[in-house]
């Protein structure tokens, strides 16, 4: 699992590869992730929109911006928590996913939760690290 801690947000993430809904021979790799977003601050938040950056194993990145997250906007009260699940197709066999959370405090602030960088990867093809 990977996690952020955000001015008292946190954001687990944990993602698998789908198998049934994946088509390897026609460029079509299949994944799911699953989000728990946790308020441990003090002060009532709430999650307004999201920002996600995808690149596949080429270095093709992809943005998706949008209102909430799977058509909500929840409010997180302290020591509350909001799961979802989603889910994310690359071209290739591996890639990555990060981004953050627009959210809104009690006192009508505006902050970003980052959302952790997090390995999109089908089996065989976790990708060696170079540097």
């Amino acid at each position: 699992m990977n996690t952020t801690i955000t001015a008292g947000v946190r954001v687990d993430v944990r993602s698998t590869y789908l198998l049934e809904q994946s088509w390897p021979e026609h460029g079509r790799y299949a994944f799911a992730y699953q989000v728990t977003i946790t308020n441990e601050g003090n002060k009532t938040v709430q999650l307004l929109s999201r920002h996600w950056v995808i690149t596949d194993a080429l270095g093709e990145t992809q943005e998706v911006r949008g209102a909430g997250v799977v058509g909500e906007q929840p409010v997180l009260r302290p020591g509350q928590s909001h799961e979802y699940a989603s889910g994310a197709v690359l071209r290739t066999p591996w890639g990555t996913m990060h981004g953050e959370y627009c959210m809104v405090g009690e006192d009508d602030n505006e902050f970003d939760a980052d959302i952790p960088c997090f390995m999109l990867a089908a089996p065989g093809h976790i990708p060696n690290e170079r540097n």
